[in-house]
């Protein structure tokens, strides 16, 4: 965002109570798929198949327009496209991933149906059925963060480190004080505050949830991961898993309604052993230890789809909240939405995201 504002010209101060890429940036696996964690069928049975259809064009632009940025800016992030590879729940008949990829097939997505015999001879996994897309890619998220902060610095933003501790919004503008007294006056507030909410943002459609990370020593060669493909599951809780550029095996998933970090540490070895041997089921191949596993908190919603644009009763504030498991995909799509409305040169489909949207249902 703040990088995105910045070369447009605009002042920007940004405020971290924290170190620029700590908090939830660093616990991220970073697999940037333009695919959201709703599929594109269940999205059209809340929404309809038009509007769904969009969300996930949107979403591949986003993709393709952040990979773009960083080629353009030099951005130092270890980026490298990847394909997707959506995998049927084992046990399952795979008949869901196939009606999924004829649901995008239609909205003219990038997206080729394997079953099980050409599953098995392009990545040597053995599925009822799978959907392989590629336009996805992979980050190193902390690299990212602080590279596109540095870019936004260069081009005249500020950053300040404090703790913001009360907010002030009228027709004229917005306030900040922190807890050292100092205060900040713009023309507008944009909360990218990640899952750090404050009470005045409401969001029915948003939970609070929790996910855990894990990591092998580095391993080579990898040769039966082929390609590299960023991997998830069409089940609940489902694994997602990728290689990294230093060859390690990078997985997460098991998320579940956990609040309390020390609940959250209090589970983790049971959750690690949980994905590793989910992981190990992919190819039925036996792998190598965890040499890290960390857990974070982790914010979703009803629909899969992030909280963006203006916050409801805070005139000149807006909410750029990724959430979900396209958090990044979604900060990239938030900085463009938010520049456009800024520019006066908001589009309908953005209603999309609104804050305070109903909670869907079927």
């Amino acid at each position: 965002m703040a990088q995105h504002l910045a070369a447009q010209g605009k002042e920007v101060t940004v405020v971290d109570r924290l170190s620029p890429a700590q908090g939830s940036t660093a616990a991220s696996t970073a697999m940037l798929q333009w695919e959201i964690d709703t599929s594109l069928v269940d999205l059209s049975d809340l929404y309809g198949f038009e509007t769904a259809a969009r969300i996930y064009r949107q979403s591949l632009l986003a993709v393709r327009g952040l990979g773009a940025q960083v080629q353009l800016l030099g951005l130092p992030c270890a980026w490298r496209y990847r394909d997707a590879l959506y995998l049927a729940a084992v046990g399952s008949d795979g008949e869901r991933v196939r009606a999924e990829c004829k649901a995008r097939q239609q909205a003219g997505l990038p997206s080729e149906l394997l079953e099980p015999g050409r599953l098995k001879d392009m990545f040597g996994i053995t599925r009822p059925a799978a959907i392989a897309s590629p336009g996805a890619a992979e980050c190193d998220p902390v690299c990212l963060s602080q590279a596109s902060l540095e870019h936004a610095l260069r081009h005249g933003a500020k950053l300040i480190h404090g703790d913001v501790t009360a907010y002030d919004f009228d027709s004229k503008g917005a306030r900040v004080a922190l807890a050292d007294g100092i205060e900040i006056e713009g023309d507008t507030l944009i909360l990218a505050t990640g899952y750090t909410m404050p009470p005045f943002v409401k969001a029915e459609v948003q939970k609070m949830s929790a996910s855990w990370g894990c990591v092998t020593a580095t391993q080579t060669p990898l040769g039966f991961w082929r390609g590299g493909a960023l991997i998830w599951e069409d089940d609940t809780p489902y694994l997602y898993a990728r290689t990294t550029s230093d060859g390690r095996i990078l997985v997460g998933g098991e998320d579940e309604a956990i609040d309390d970090p020390a609940e959250r540490d209090a589970v983790s070895d049971a959750k690690a052993a949980a994905l590793h041997a989910k992981l190990e089921g992919v190819w039925g191949l036996p792998l190598p230890p965890f040499e890290s596993v960390w857990s974070a908190a982790f914010s979703e919603t009803e629909d899969g789809m992030p909280l963006i644009g203006p916050v409801p009763g805070c005139p000149n504030a807006y909410a750029a909240y990724g959430y979900g498991g396209n958090g990044i995909t979604y900060s990239f799509l938030a900085s463009r939405m938010i520049g456009e409305m800024l520019a006066g040169c908001g589009q309908p489909w953005f209603e999309s995201f609104a804050l305070d949207r109903p909670i869907p249902s079927k």
